[in-house]
C-alpha cells in the first residue's frame, strides 16, 4: 500500500502539489470566507448538556415564567459622589435611555434602579450610594448569540461619560472577555513559538530547507482543519476553544511527522542511491509509522465525541480533523516535496552538520547505551521509575472538581471586575441559589394548592425558606438559598440532590442553577466515561496488534499511558487546584479544576503519549525483525528513535506549552498538563520504564497465540524495507552529536 502510494508519488510529484494547493485553497475559503468563516461561526461556553436536568428546567422556566437570568450587569461608580447627585443618575438615565433607543432590536429589556420612585429599595444600589448596578437583557435564541450581541451592538454604548467609572459584567461580557482573551493568548503563543520552533527544526535537521518542511505541512493541517470545521459549523455549534487545539495540534504533530520522515529519508539517502527509492524506504517505514501514529491518536481523541458538551465534542472534532490532515499532509504532500527536493533537502545547512549523513549505522550511540544500561538493571529501574511517578501522582488525593467562573480570567478582565464590585459593594446580588421550576404534569394546570404544597415541600427538603420568584397558571419557579458561599461544594450538590428528591402529585419538580448544572455535569461524565474509555481502548489494542502483531505491546503501552496521566494530574492538582503555580502564571486559585478540561487533557495526553510509543516500537518491531533479539532489537530501536522521539516532545511541548503564556486559566491548565505530560512520557516512561519493561518481559513482547500470528503474517501492517535495494556503504567512523539527537 505505501510502496505504491510511494511510487505514485515519484511519478507526478508536481499534481500531487498541485492538488493539495487546490485543496487548500477551498479549505482557506471555507475557513476565512465561506458564511463568515469558522471566527464568525464559533461560539462560547457549551460546557453542559442540553438534555439534562438542570438545561430542561431552564428552558421550561423561560418559557413557562419568562427569563430572570441577565446578559449584562453593568456597574457605574462615581468616586465622591452618590446617586442622590443628579449628575450621577442624569449621567446614567441618558447612557441607558440612548441604548434602548439606539438598540431597540436587540435589547430586550434595561432595569435602571435610578428611575424607580426609591432606588434603594430595588437592591441595586450600594449601601453608601456611590455604586449602581444597571441589568440589561438581550435577545437572542441562546447564551452564545446573546454574547455575539454584546460584543458587537451593545457593549460600547453602555459605557458613560467621564468621570463616571464603567464596568460591564454579566455572563455576556464575561464570554465576549474569555473569546478576546483567547485570541490575545493564540496571537502571543503562535507568535512565540513558532520562530522558536523553527530554530530547534532548522538546528534539530541541521539546515533552513529541512527544517522547514515540517511548518509546511503544519500550515496545511492548521487551515485544512479550520475549513473542516468550518463546514461543520454551518449545521451545528462549534467552540471558539477549538482554534486552539487545532493550531497546536496541528502545528504540533506536523512538526513530529515531519522530523521522522525527514530523518529517515536523509538517512535512506545514502551515496548513490536513486532518490526515489530512498523515498519508497522511507514511506514504508516511517511513513507506517505515521499511518499508525495519527490512527491512534485520532482514536484517542475521538473519546471526546462521547459527550455531549458542544465544548468538548467541538475540540474533539477540531482535533481529529488537525491529526488526519497532518497524516495526510506527511504522507502525500511531503513526499512530494521530498521528490523534487532530492539530495537539495540538505541545502543551506548549518556549519556543524557538513560531512555528516543520517544514514550511518547507529547501533552502540548515547541512546543504545542508555537502553543496555537500564536493561542491566530493569527490576531498579522499573522500582525507582514508579516512585517517581508514586510521588507524582499523590496530589489526586487532594483533587477537588468545579466548574468555569469569572475567576478564570485576569484581574485586569473588566467583566471580572464587574464581578468583584458587585461583590464588595452589593453582596446579595452575588448570593447564588439553586433555582425549582414546579410545572403541572403533562401540561396541566397548576392551582394553587398545588403551589402550597411545592413550597412546603422544597423548604422542608432545603430547611430553610424559600422565595417565590414567579407563578403563573401552569408553573411557579422558586429560589432557595445554597448550603454554603461555593456553589461546588460537596453541602451545595446535596442540597440539589435533596431537592431534585421532592415529589408533589400532579406536579413535575425540576432544579436548575450554577450547581444543579455541575452536577449534571458529573453525572454525565460519570455515566459516559466508561463507554469512552472502553471504546479507545479495544480500538488501540487491535490498532496496535495490527501495527506489531504483539499481544502484549499495546497493553502495556495502554497501562504506562494511563501511568502518565495520573501523574500529569497530580501535576495539575499541585499546580491549580493548591495553588502551587499561581504566582509563577499570574493566576487565580480556586481550589478546584474545570471537570470539562480534564476529559480534554485525558484524551489528547492519551493520543500524544501513544504517538510517541508508535514511534518507538515501530523501530523496535523492525529491529526484531531483523535480528530476532529482544535486547538488541530495544537498544537499536531506542537508539534510532529516542533523539527524534525526544525533539518531537520538546517540540510539541513548546507549541503546547505556549497556552501557558496566556492569561485564561483553563487554557493554562490545558497547555501545562499536555506538555507535562509530553516531556514525562517522552523522557521518564519512553528512555527508562519501556527498555526496562521490555528487558523484564523478553522476548515474549513479540508473542500471539497462534492463530491470531498467522493472521498478523497475512494482513498485518509491517515494515517493507527489504523492498527496496540497497546501496552499500561504509560504516562512518564516528557518531557525531548531531546524529545521535535525529537518529
Amino acid at each position: 500500500m505505501l510502496s505504491a502510494l510511494a511510487r505514485g508519488i515519484s511519478r507526478r510529484p508536481v499534481l500531487v502539489l498541485v492538488l493539495a494547493g487546490l485543496a487548500l485553497a477551498l479549505a482557506a475559503w471555507s475557513a476565512f470566507a465561506m458564511g463568515g468563516g469558522l471566527f464568525g461561526k464559533a461560539t462560547d461556553g457549551g460546557f453542559d448538556d442540553a438534555r439534562s436536568e438542570s438545561s430542561v428546567a431552564a428552558a421550561v422556566s423561560t418559557e413557562e415564567l419568562g427569563r430572570t437570568d441577565v446578559d449584562v450587569l453593568v456597574t457605574y461608580t462615581s468616586p465622591g459622589r452618590t446617586v442622590a447627585d443628579p449628575e450621577f443618575a442624569d449621567a446614567v438615565t441618558q447612557t441607558l435611555d440612548d441604548v434602548v433607543a439606539e438598540h431597540a432590536d436587540v435589547v430586550d429589556e434595561v432595569v435602571n434602579p435610578l428611575a424607580a420612585p426609591d432606588p434603594a429599595a430595588t437592591g441595586l444600589v450600594s449601601a453608601d450610594g456611590t455604586t449602581v448596578v444597571a441589568l440589561v437583557r438581550l435577545v437572542g435564541e441562546d447564551d452564545a448569540e446573546r454574547s455575539a450581541v454584546y460584543a458587537e451592538e451593545v457593549a460600547d454604548d453602555l459605557v458613560a461619560p467621564s468621570p463616571l467609572e464603567t464596568r460591564r459584567g454579566g455572563l455576556a461580557a464575561v464570554n465576549a472577555d474569555i473569546s478576546r482573551q483567547v485570541g490575545a493568548d493564540l496571537a502571543l503563543a503562535e507568535g512565540v513559538m513558532v520562530p522558536i520552533v523553527l530554530l530547534l527544526l532548522v538546528v534539530f535537521l541541521g539546515g533552513l530547507v529541512a527544517g522547514s518542511l515540517p511548518l509546511a505541512i503544519g500550515a496545511f493541517a492548521i487551515v485544512g482543519a479550520f475549513g473542516m470545521v468550518s463546514l461543520i459549523g454551518e449545521v451545528t455549534d462549534v467552540s471558539i476553544f477549538s482554534v486552539n487545539v487545532i493550531t497546536a495540534l496541528g502545528l504540533g504533530l506536523a512538526v513530529d511527522y515531519g522530523l521522522l520522515l525527514v530523518a529517515r529519508f536523509r538517512e535512506e539517502l545514502t551515496p548513490g542511491r536513486p532518490v526515489p527509492d530512498a523515498l519508497e524506504a522511507t514511506l514504508t517505514t516511517a511513513g507506517r509509522t505515521v499511518l499508525v501514529s495519527g490512527l491512534t491518536v485520532a482514536v484517542s481523541l475521538a473519546a471526546m465525541l462521547f459527550f455531549p458538551f458542544m465544548f468538548v465534542r467541538s475540540l474533539g472534532t477540531g482535533a481529529i480533523a488537525a491529526v488526519v490532515l497532518a497524516m495526510l499532509a506527511a504522507l502525500t504532500v511531503l513526499p512530494a516535496i521530498l521528490r523534487l527536493l532530492g539530495r537539495r533537502v540538505d541545502a543551506v545547512g548549518l556549519p556543524f552538520r557538513r560531512g555528516t549523513r543520517a544514514g550511518a549505522d547507529r547501533t552502540d550511540g548515547a541512546w543504545a547505551r542508555i537502553a543496555r544500561g537500564v536493561m542491566r538493571r530493569p527490576v531498579v529501574v522499573v522500582v525507582g521509575v514508579v516512585a517517581l511517578l508514586a510521588v507524582l501522582v499523590a496530589p489526586v488525593a487532594d483533587l477537588r472538581l468545579g466548574g468555569v467562573d469569572v475567576r478564570a480570567l485576569p484581574e485586569r478582565a473588566e467583566s471580572r471586575q464587574a464581578a468583584e464590585t458587585v461583590d464588595e459593594q452589593l453582596p446579595w446580588l452575588s448570593t447564588d441559589a439553586a433555582q425549582v421550576v414546579a410545572v403541572g404534569a403533562d401540561g396541566s394546570a397548576l392551582d394553587a394548592t398545588q403551589q402550597a404544597a411545592v413550597v412546603d415541600a422544597v423548604e422542608a427538603a432545603a430547611g430553610t425558606p424559600a422565595r417565590v420568584e414567579a407563578t403563573s397558571g401552569t408553573a411557579v419557579r422558586l429560589s432557595v438559598p445554597l448550603a454554603d458561599s461555593d456553589p461546588f461544594s460537596a453541602a451545595s450538590r446535596e442540597l440539589v440532590t435533596d431537592l431534585r428528591d421532592v415529589s408533589v402529585d400532579g406536579v413535575d419538580v425540576l432544579v436548575t442553577g450554577d450547581t444543579a448544572y455541575f452536577v449534571d455535569r458529573l453525572d454525565v461524565i460519570t455515566d459516559r466515561l466508561p463507554l469512552a474509555v472502553g471504546f479507545v481502548v479495544v480500538a488501540e489494542l487491535l490498532l496496535l496488534f495490527w501495527a506489531f502483531g504483539s499481544v502484549l505491546l499495546p497493553v502495556k503501552a495502554a497501562l504506562l499511558n494511563t501511568a502518565t496521566i495520573a501523574a500529569t494530574f497530580g501535576v495539575l492538582v499541585w499546580a491549580f487546584g493548591e495553588g502551587n503555580l499561581s504566582g509563577v502564571l499570574g493566576f487565580t486559585e480556586t481550589g478546584f479544576l474545570e471537570t470539562s478540561q480534564l476529559v480534554v487533557i485525558v484524551a489528547i495526553a492519551f493520543g500524544l503519549s501513544m504517538d510517541y510509543e508508535v514511534f518507538l516500537l515501530s523501530r523496535m518491531r523492525e529491529e526484531w525483525d531483523a535480528t530476532g533479539d529482544n535486547t538488541t532489537a530495544v537498544a537499536n530501536g531506542l537508539q534510532r528513535t529516542g533523539g527524534i522521539v525526544t525533539a518531537a516532545a520538546l517540540l510539541l511541548g513548546l507549541v503546547v506549552g505556549g497556552f501557558m503564556l496566556g492569561d485564561v486559566t483553563f487554557i493554562q491548565m490545558i497547555g501545562l498538563g499536555l506538555a507535562f505530560a509530553l516531556l514525562l512520557d517522552a523522557t521518564v516512561v519512553r528512555a527508562l520504564l519501556v527498555p526496562a519493561t521490555m528487558r523484564l518481559v523478553g522476548s515474549a513482547n513479540w508473542w500471539a497465540p497462534g492463530p491470531l500470528a498467522r493472521w498478523w503474517e497475512r494482513y498485518g501492517l509491517r515494515e517493507e524495507p527489504a523492498a527496496v535495494a540497497v546501496v552499500p556503504q561504509p560504516r562512518h567512523r564516528a557518531e557525531t552529536p548531531e546524529e545521535a539527537l535525529v537518529g
